[in-house]
């Protein structure tokens, strides 16, 4: 069998840590008493830390020193932190785990590319890090989605060509980037949203093995 890179971000893909950054990002938003919504979650959805605290602060109009930022900076991600010290395996995503063991008994090369800081800790929580070839993360990139920088460097970890490379992204961001970066792009997710993708399924239970086979012949 040939082989393809198949690279997976993390939060909404692999495990549903999403809520856990809503509630981080809504205990500042509270603070600073602007109004934050799941609806205004997903401005967020495959950007920084830095850039989406931007985004809160936009939408409640408000100006903050430096200093101000790099302190709820911080408090987000302790907050983040303390809601992931219970993390296991119950949090993997439905159907991620049959499709991450297929690729493994297939000999395909598997990746994380990830705007996470703390991809690597969540992985080990779950149990899922030995599945991974390679782990791109927060800390190894410059520029966050929908610059391909990420999937790239997977890319090249895995010693596969862009091109023959597949990534699963949830957000509009992502799947741009994967885009750009000339690799075949799917959407889990909501069709309205990701429709820019080359594929789209809800989740993982609706891909089946038939499917990633004829994306490894591709």
């Amino acid at each position: 069998m040939t082989t393809k890179a198949f690279i997976f971000d993390l939060d909404g893909v692999i495990v549903d840590t999403a809520k856990y950054h809503y509630l981080a990002w809504k205990k500042i938003a509270d603070q600073l008493g602007i109004e934050f919504t799941h609806e205004h979650n997903e401005l967020l959805k495959g950007v920084s830390r830095v850039r989406s605290l931007d985004i809160i602060l936009e939408l409640g109009k408000v100006n903050a020193s430096q200093e101000d930022k790099e302190k709820w900076l911080i408090q987000k991600n302790e907050d983040y932190l303390s809601y992931l010290v219970d993390m296991d395996e119950s949090e993997i995503l439905p159907g991620v785990f049959t499709i991450l063991q297929f690729l493994k008994e297939n000999n395909q090369p598997i990746a994380l590319g990830s705007a996470s800081k703390n991809a690597r800790p969540i992985l080990e929580k779950t149990g899922l890090l030995p599945y991974f070839d390679a782990v791109v993360d927060g800390n190894d990139v410059t520029n966050a989605k929908p610059d391909p920088e990420v999937f790239l460097m997977a890319a090249k970890l895995l010693n596969t060509k862009p091109e023959d490379s597949i990534v699963f992204e949830d957000s509009v961001a992502g799947v741009q980037a994967a885009n750009i970066g000339n690799m075949t792009s799917i959407g889990i997710g909501e069709a309205s949203t990701l429709h820019e993708a080359k594929y789209i399924f809800t989740d993982f239970t609706a891909i089946d093995t038939a499917f990633i086979e004829e994306l490894i012949k591709g």
